[in-house]
């Protein structure tokens, strides 16, 4: 169809048109975190209300300190990456206040009960405002450090040496410095304490992430072909032999079925997003059960974390039974549907309630409903982390990013499928809702690398510099020949020549 005459083409206006300028989404990211703020107060108020039948100064502070704590994180954003995605905060903001809305619940609880026997009892809530405030200062080191998550290539192997050490480190130590509640993970130091396994996640997805996108062709590799399937040759199975048996090992010398199960499923994703061939996830959880099944024919802390998640019931007046499962699932029957209310169930009646089970305390005063939604800001945070995995453009970004994601969504299976029977209790805690310092710390360095892959993602390209054109040496520049122009005739005829000027007579 022609165009009408007047009328710019659509190639013309994209070409004279300025280029609009991608939006930020920084106000968006305000606007939720305000949302965030107001239901955390609304739900501090509620428990306090139920649980003291007044208002005191604490939820003032406790207020006060969750706006000035994600008021700098909002700003930190802002400044140093401004293109991230403006939901990843706001989710992570939302968890943390309702963890520590509900260890504060739980605190209120246990210290009437240490009252009424004549103890004193120490508040977990205040360390976790403060374990906040360190895992804030972590989070922002990593966003200001690593202004190019690239970068992160050139330590790959530092990385997994660091990981692998902190990995076995507390296997090694005598139980008086790693063993806590029948697990050795933790390194007790003079005045504190702290699990190097949630660290060693994180650099150990680095260090994957790096190798994977150097050897992706080995992995791609295919041998010989069993009932129509593509089998990797024998010698490409080092790497996930090597995870199954670092596993292994973390389930005997560690006892901590959790984090072998969480690392494992780590590799396996990353290694399938990598060759997308499913043969690799269908091996490695193949190897996975059999070395689980050798670990409870050898061992009887794994027979009996197996014997507590089949009848919690039978084992329940047992040492190290099943009696924390079984409060953790008469606390969610409880709830029912809608729960007693923020303040009105029995929480503390739950051993750990506000480590290990605190989905299990959610349940019972949120109800069916309650913890769905919390589980779906969980889905939403993992979703728009792999969102920018994705749109990221460099195979590394990729592999890390959706490395990260899938390890907030595993971890929180793992723990929430422990807590209600649908596998073995495990000892990992709830990611941003459990009280504890490491993971917290581990977590916010994991948001602020998914932050600046989600940067990188959406900032817009730069156009690239014209390259000079170098200029020839002025002996070595061409000589064109230039002729003058004929002249124009005049109005009288053809124009006569002139005659040169030396010819000219004054």
């Amino acid at each position: 169809m022609a165009q009408p005459a007047g009328t710019p083409s659509a190639a013309a206006q994209y070409t004279t048109n300025p280029p609009r300028e991608l939006p930020t989404r920084r106000s968006t990211e305000l606007l939720l975190l305000a949302f965030s703020a107001f239901i955390v107060t609304f739900a501090f108020v509620l428990v306090q209300a139920n649980q003291e039948q007044e208002l005191s100064w604490s939820v003032l502070w406790y207020g006060l300190a969750y706006l000035a704590i994600f008021s700098v994180a909002h700003v930190a954003v802002r400044r140093w990456a401004p293109y991230a995605d403006p939901l990843i905060l706001p989710c992570v903001a939302l968890l943390n206040g309702l963890g520590l809305v509900i260890i504060h619940r739980i605190d209120l609880a246990e210290a009437r009960v240490a009252l009424a026997r004549g103890q004193e009892y120490a508040p977990h809530a205040p360390r976790q405002v403060l374990f906040t405030v360190v895992a804030l200062a972590f989070f922002l080191a990593v966003l200001i450090l690593i202004k190019d998550h690239r970068k992160l290539t050139r330590y790959a192997y530092t990385c997994g040496l660091v990981g692998i050490v902190a990995l076995a480190l507390p296997a090694v130590l005598p139980s008086s410095m790693s063993e806590v509640n029948g697990a050795k993970v933790w390194l007790k130091l003079p005045g504190f304490s702290i699990q190097p396994g949630e660290f060693a996640k994180i650099l150990l997805m680095i260090f994957f992430a790096s190798f994977l996108v150097s050897k992706r062709d080995l992995f791609m590799t295919a041998g010989k072909r069993v009932l129509g399937v593509e089998f990797p040759r024998a010698r490409d199975l080092g790497p996930i032999i090597i995870a199954a048996v670092a596993c292994l090992g973390i389930l005997v010398f560690e006892k901590d079925l959790g984090t072998a199960l969480l690392f494992f499923g780590i590799v396996l994703v990353m290694l399938y997003v990598a060759t997308e061939r499913i043969i690799w996830v269908v091996l490695g959880v193949s190897m996975f059960a059999v070395g689980g099944i050798i670990a409870y024919s050898l061992f009887t802390h794994v027979q009996q974390r197996v014997a507590n998640w089949i009848d919690p019931l039978e084992t329940y007046h047992d040492a190290g039974g099943g009696y924390q499962i079984a409060q953790g699932l008469f606390g969610l029957g409880t709830g029912g549907m809608f729960g007693t209310g923020l303040g009105l169930g029995r929480p503390d009646t739950v051993p750990e309630s506000h480590t290990d089970f605190i989905s299990a305390a959610l349940g019972e005063e949120l109800g069916l409903v309650g913890l769905s939604a919390i589980l779906v800001i969980y889905l939403l945070l993992a979703m728009r982390g792999m969102r920018s995995a994705l749109a990221v453009r460099d195979t590394f970004g990729k592999l890390l990013g959706g490395g990260l994601s899938f390890a907030i969504v595993m971890q929180l299976f793992v723990i929430v499928g422990g807590v209600t029977k649908l596998i073995p209790m495990t000892g990992v805690t709830t990611p941003f809702l459990s009280a504890g310092g490491s993971s917290l710390l581990a977590n916010y360095a994991l948001v602020a690398l998914l932050l600046r892959i989600s940067d990188a993602a959406r900032r817009p390209q730069q156009p690239a510099k014209p390259k000079p054109v170098p200029q020839a040496p002025l002996a070595e520049a061409h000589t064109v020949m230039v002729q003058r122009p004929p002249a124009e005739p005049g109005p009288l005829g053809p124009a006569q020549p002139q005659p040169p000027e030396e010819g000219r007579r004054p």
